[in-house]
């Protein structure tokens, strides 16, 4: 730093406070940083070594970066506002935004065999198709109690009698649940009396606990008594008795040749006798109670936990056994195994998907009025659900479930939630904003200087990256990105945050260089030259990092990865290329003396315009000579402690040294100068950034201590242990009580879900290309081998339920019986059957002449030569589809509680017996069958894992020997993704860091420093995985992408200080200290920009966002600014890769760079036979004054000026401090007299010849004019230096030719003698900081 002398009696009377002059010091200390061109150059002169090829790179870098940054400022308003323009017609692009909530579609593994799955499932059973689970859990409220009591059951009846009714409106349709539900089938009998009757008391399938009991019936209807003939005009399930019916309907007119055994033989293979007219009453008391009930007489309540131990039954026994586990939870039993306890009961109902219910009622005359279609059966669906949800709740604030907990949920409910999670909370991000701003405008204010004060910026830098956020999400929406919670959540907040990383760096460049005496019209260009390819680099880093992170097939974590990728992106281009625009403009403001954020209002801090500036201290200098005086500030500059401490004496200068080691004039005046200024030490720190004074006066120096280095590795390998152990402590998972705002009804249903029941349904899909006919044994074993899943709900008796094989089959063997007894009875022939043969015997007849072929499809031999069913169980294979056709129609109901939803779908043969049509439809070959099972106590993600396991283990085992199968189910598809999940992130993270260290490697050529930034990444990862593990934190997909984006923020604080460190001169020490220095106040003002735009997410209901965003980015922020700010200068003072250039001589800058000669002026002769100088070709129309900021951003150190008037003119002779210097001046014949001028200091040998321009004084109150004459200056020393001089320029718009000497000047030659000795006395004080 150097400081003009200034004349203090001038500044005296003005009263004006004038900003010392300072002069760019990091060049020599930081000389890469500044200007790699000048490393290069010392680096050919064998002053230096250092890695070239790096600083060729970063000079062509630097060199595109300062001539977009000067154009820049050139256009400032044009690139603003078609920046803004741009911006703004991206984020157009929103209303295009796609955005999924479906869970299938965000967590299933793009690419995968899951993916594979489910699209082979809709593309055979189409979208939508399936069944609907509503589940309805009641708990007592008072924990502890049992559920095994009258009055919670009662109350579970009233709850679901009071959802059951609910109704909508929809398309002047009315919807009722019986109009959605799946229901029971029961066969056609070719009589439509008798199949409207079947038809109106068919009932909905309810899994429930009151199954056990009379008050079941209540459930299932009908809602519209039905009128049977014999039995009553009121009969409902409350009071039917289908064996009873069966009986008094024989006696019915006009049922003659109905074949009643047929389906007596059909409700006995069901198990359908008096349905519930046999059960228990819960109250004995009420008036419909069945006199058939066994506690009807004795008014006795009914045991309920031993009904309900061994589980519950429907109408149909055979096939309605509603395990135990599934109706019943938190269960204690005694020794016998009889329950006494129950903690819960659950409820079951089940609907239809909207495939299913556009078929069911497509070509009826329900929907015969409107374009009936899968959409609307979906918008009937929905508005059923949200409505049944609606008067569940509704009946849990009455009084009558005052003591019961009522929980429901349905899918709709998890869709809403997802829903509301993806809204974006507004208020919460408006203040998230509305702090960053306000840390924005604090951080970078400046109270004592309105003018220097940086808030516009840094207000209008958050602006702009909201703006450019809003924009890139703007054209993800455009390429077709989807939206989704995930992103929702987090992206806006989190790419805030780094989002104005860049900005505060380039923020803190630009108050630098801002307060030297660089140029207003390249400071713009400096700045981008100096911290655009830091900015770069990161940038680069984290847009290869997230889309790195895109390798994980994941859907939602694929998304998230573009988005944050394209936002960085986007970033990058508006911080190289808007933001250096507003700098630009905010220049202009000081530069106009205006104060910040008020523009308006003058501001009393003086001007840092460098031309008016100039005029004000050439003033000065012209009229004090002396020693140059050095302030606080001087002094205070650490880079050149060996210079600094060292006696300095210049031209004019005397070496008189006060007791404290300072020149006595210098003490002195610099005093005068500081009373004049009114700038203290205390004031000058004060105007520094806090965390900058904290860097420089005490970290800095910290942070490079032997203790404190030793103590950092103690640590590092503390908290690698502790990670590591950690590390073993992470379990996987997502618990959807987490997802779920803990005062929201899903949230109570899930807890008691997890604790009680963990209840799923789970299919074994097997495919097609496969021969079923031929293969039953190989079905049967895959059935069977279901048993080794342990989470499977098995029968009474240990076993799994029936499939639909096993069904088709024991239908088929009771046939073959009545066969054989009516063979045996001669009802049935070879060749026909007699009128007392029974049904199932003449259906079997049927089935057994049944050849299989299409050309030839009846063959009567065949009757005495086959069996239905072989003696091993397996169904005729020939005429297996035949079979099919007749099981279809013939057994509905044990059809469609199998769940087998064959495809394509059987076509079905309704037998008659006085039918003598002999051919039954052949059925296509399955495609697609489904064994259905339930599973429980599924509440962990391991016990999800393991089950998965066990069942992909039997799929792959039966795959091999060629049963092409697979499972299904919401187990899989949010729970499957745990498999891999490691495996992906572990691939992720490699590409990541190998990406980062691709890149810091070419763009540094440094595979040493780069190494050195991976570890630390590598560092940061394992701390946030262990200390997951250590808070209970658990890994899924969230923290998955969070653990990404681990590396792009890390890269944000390790690169920063890397660069730093690289590209400074001297020790390591030394250089962390520089680094540091210099890169801990971007750093800290990031880390907390990105806290306080994270902060609001503390605030969310939904505690996973809080657990898997807040707490997890808060610990990577940390994180980062600890091993960014306190392990990374350790391990670089340590073992830090060397300098891009480092000096031969060891030292910890470099010698003051010469500037570049420039151009000869040519010299002609005028019309009068005198010599003029003409300027260079490349010389502008006019020349402008002279900047003490040399080209090619390069300084000096000591500056001998010629004439007190043209010091700005340009001439300058460099040398080394310290040295003796005698100067003789030759007019050559330009004026009429000549001077010399001598002055001496210590230093060693050496002499060089220069010459210069002189210019004559002209009248006292008139402007300066300058000839065309040649001044010859020539400098001895007694010690080698470094000597040039700068060509001359001239100021048409000042200057103007001297009078001819005849003409007169008025002024005496040695008056002109006496001030160009005074010139030689006005030397201006430079030191490098």
């Amino acid at each position: 730093m150097a400081v003009t002398m200034i004349d203090t009696t001038k500044c005296k009377d003005r009263k004006e406070l004038m900003t010392p002059k300072v002069e760019d010091v990091n060049l020599l200390s930081r000389t890469s940083w500044v200007d790699a061109r000048i490393a290069l150059t010392q680096i050919r002169k064998q002053r230096a070594t250092g890695n070239e090829i790096a600083l060729k790179f970063r000079t062509k870098f630097q060199q595109n970066f300062y001539q977009l940054g000067c154009f820049i400022h050139r256009h400032s308003g044009k690139v603003l506002f078609l920046g803004l323009l741009v911006l703004s017609t991206f984020c157009v692009g929103l209303k295009s935004a796609k955005f999924e909530n479906n869970v299938e579609k965000l967590w299933v593994e793009e690419g995968g065999r899951l993916e594979k799955e489910m699209a082979y499932t809709k593309k055979i059973l189409g979208e939508g198709a399936g069944e609907i689970y509503h589940v309805i859990i009641q708990t007592p409220k008072q924990e502890g109690a049992s559920l095994l009591n009258r009055d919670a059951f009662l109350i579970h009846l009233k709850v679901l009698q009071a959802a059951i009714a609910v109704s909508v409106d929809l398309f002047d349709i009315t919807w009722r649940l019986k109009d959605l539900c799946v229901a029971t089938n029961f066969p056609l009998f070719d009589s439509p009396f008798l199949d409207q009757i079947f038809e109106n008391i068919s009932p909905c399938t309810f899994i429930t606990p009151l199954d056990c009991f009379w008050e079941g019936s209540k459930l299932l209807g009908p809602e519209y008594p039905v009128a049977i003939p014999l039995i009553g005009p009121n009969v409902k399930w409350t009071n039917l008795h289908p064996a009873r019916m069966v009986d008094l309907m024989k006696d019915f007119p006009g049922t003659n040749g109905f074949p009643f055994a047929s389906l007596e033989d059909f409700m006995k293979r069901a198990g359908i006798t008096s349905a519930y007219q046999a059960k228990p009453c819960l109250d004995p008391f009420d008036p419909e109670c069945p006199d058939t009930a066994p506690n009807k007489k004795s008014k006795t309540v009914p045991d309920i936990g031993a009904e309900v131990t061994g589980g519950c039954y429907g109408f149909s026994k055979k096939h309605m056994h509603w395990q135990e586990d599934l109706i019943v939870g938190g269960t204690r039993k005694n020794k016998t195994g009889h329950i006494t306890r129950a903690a819960a009961i659950q409820t079951i109902v089940k609907l239809q998907g909207e495939k299913d219910l556009y078929d069911y009622w497509s070509d009826t005359y329900k929907v015969h009025s409107i374009d009936w279609s899968v959409e609307k059966a979906a918008m009937v669906l929905d508005l059923w659900q949200r409505k049944f949800m609606k008067e569940i709740r509704s009946l849990q604030s009455t009084n009558a479930t005052k003591t019961q907990m009522i929980h429901a949920f349905s899918s709709e409910s998890l869709s809403d939630l997802l829903s509301e999670i993806s809204e974006v909370d507004i208020p919460r991000l408006a203040i998230g904003y509305g702090l960053m701003l306000v840390y924005s405008a604090i951080t970078l204010i400046r109270w004592s200087e309105p003018v220097k004060s940086q808030s516009g910026i840094g207000i209008a830098g958050v602006f702009l990256a909201s703006v450019t956020i809003v924009a890139a999400l703007g054209f993800c929406a455009v390429i077709g990105v989807v939206f989704n919670a995930t992103t929702i959540q987090i992206v806006p907040f989190l790419l805030l945050g780094l989002g104005v990383n860049g900005m505060f760096l380039m923020a803190h460049v630009y108050g630098e260089i801002s307060s030297s005496d660089i140029p207003s019209k390249v400071i713009v260009g400096e700045i981008l030259k100096r911290c655009g390819l830091n900015i770069f680099i990161t940038s680069s880093c984290q847009i290869c990092a997230f889309f790195a992170a895109a390798i994980v097939p994941i859907p939602a974590l694929r998304s998230f990865s573009l988005q944050a990728g394209v936002l960085v992106l986007f970033n990058v281009a508006t911080l190289l290329l808007v933001f250096p625009a507003i700098i630009s403009l905010d220049l202009r403001r000081r530069n106009l003396k205006k104060r910040d954020l008020l523009c308006c209002v003058d501001g009393d801090t003086p001007t840092n315009n460098y031309d008016e500036r100039e005029e004000m201290i050439g003033e000065a200098i012209s009229s004090h000579v002396g020693t140059p005086i050095p302030t606080k500030k001087a002094v205070s500059v650490p880079y050149d402690r060996k210079i600094a401490n060292q006696q300095e004496l210049w031209v004019g200068a005397k070496p008189l040294m006060s007791g404290n080691g300072k020149s006595k004039d210098v003490e002195a005046e610099s005093q005068e100068l500081e009373n004049c200024l009114g700038l203290t030490e205390m004031q000058v720190e004060c105007m520094k950034h806090p965390v900058s004074s904290l860097a420089e006066n005490y970290f800095a120096k910290f942070i490079v201590m032997t203790p404190v280095k030793v103590l950092t590795i103690f640590c590092l390998i503390v908290s690698l242990a502790a990670s590591i152990w950690g590390l073993t402590k992470v379990q996987d998972g997502l618990d959807l009580t987490e997802v779920v705002p803990r005062t929201s009804p899903e949230h109570g249903y899930l807890k008691a879900q997890n604790k009680y029941f963990g209840f799923h349904i789970m299919h074994a899909v097997t495919q097609g290309n496969f021969e079923y006919p031929t293969n039953q044994k190989l079905l049967h074993e895959y059935h069977e081998a279901f048993m080794r899943v342990s989470k499977i709900i098995k029968n009474d008796d240990g076993g799994l339920p029936e499939f639909w094989l096993s069904r088709f089959r024991e239908w088929l063997s009771g046939l073959q019986r009545s066969f054989d007894r009516d063979w045996t009875t001669g009802c049935i022939t070879r060749d026909q059957w007699f009128q007392n043969a029974s049904d199932e015997g003449v259906l079997a007849y049927k089935l057994l002449v049944q050849t299989g072929h299409v050309d030839y499809p009846v063959d009567k031999s065949l009757v005495t030569q086959v069996r239905l069913v072989d003696s091993e169980g397996v169904i005729n294979p020939k005429a297996f589809y035949n079979y099919l056709s007749a099981w279809i129609g013939n057994d509905a109901i044990a059809y469609s509680e199998s769940q087998a939803m064959l495809k394509p779908e059987p076509r079905q043969f309704i037998h008659d017996a006085r039918d003598v049509e002999l051919r039954i439809p052949k059925s296509s070959p399955i495609i697609y069958a489904q064994l259905p099972f339930y599973l429980k106590h599924l509440v962990s993600t391991e016990d999800m894992v393991e089950t998965i396991q066990e069942t992909r283990a039997v799929c792959k085992k039966f795959e091999e020997k060629g049963l092409p199968n697979y499972p299904r189910g919401i187990p899989f598809t949010f729970w499957e993704q745990y498999i891999n999940l490691r495996r992906y992130l572990l691939l992720a993270l490699g590409s990541i860091l190998g990406a980062v260290l691709t890149i810091l490697t070419i763009l540094l050529f440094n595979l040493w420093a780069a190494l050195v930034v991976v570890f630390v990444l590598f560092v940061i990862i394992i701390e946030l995985v262990g200390l997951m593990g250590l808070l209970g934190i658990k890994l899924s997909a969230i923290p998955a992408v969070l653990l990404i984006v681990a590396v792009g923020i890390g890269v944000d604080f390790a690169a920063h200080i890397l660069i730093g460190f690289i590209t400074s001169i001297g020790n390591r020490n030394r250089r962390v200290g520089i680094a540091v220095k210099n890169m801990m106040a971007p750093i800290v003002d990031g880390a907390v920009s990105t806290i306080l735009g994270i902060a609001m997410l503390a605030f969310s209901e939904f505690d996973f966002i809080v657990k898997y965003f807040f707490y997890i980015l808060c610990l990577l922020i940390l994180l980062g600014v600890f091993n960014g700010l306190v392990l990374l200068p350790v391990i670089l003072s340590i073992m830090g890769p060397p300098g891009e250039m480092r000096p031969r001589d060891g030292g910890d800058h470099i010698e003051p760079p010469t500037p570049e000669p420039s151009p000869i002026p040519e010299r002609v002769r005028n019309s009068s036979n005198r010599i003029q100088v003409s300027k260079p070709l490349s010389q502008p129309s006019f020349t402008p004054r002279r900047s003490n900021y040399p080209r090619g951003s390069e300084i000096s150190l000591t500056t001998i000026t010629e004439e007190p008037q043209s010091w700005h003119s340009g001439h300058e002779i460099v040398v080394k401090p310290e040295v003796v210097v005698e100067t003789t001046t030759y007019n050559n014949g330009c004026s009429s007299g000549s001077n010399r001028q001598s002055s001496s200091s210590s230093s060693s040998s050496g002499s060089d010849s220069v010459c210069t321009n002189s210019s004559s004084d002209s009248l006292p109150d008139s402007p300066v004019i300058s000839r065309s004459s040649h001044v010859t200056t020539k400098v001895t020393a007694t010690t080698k230096v470094k000597v040039e001089v700068h060509t001359p320029t001239y100021d048409h718009r000042v200057r103007r030719n001297r009078r001819d000497s005849s003409s007169g000047s008025g002024r005496s030659d040695s008056e002109d003698e006496a001030r160009r000795s005074r010139s030689s006395n006005a030397v201006q004080y430079r030191r490098g900081r």
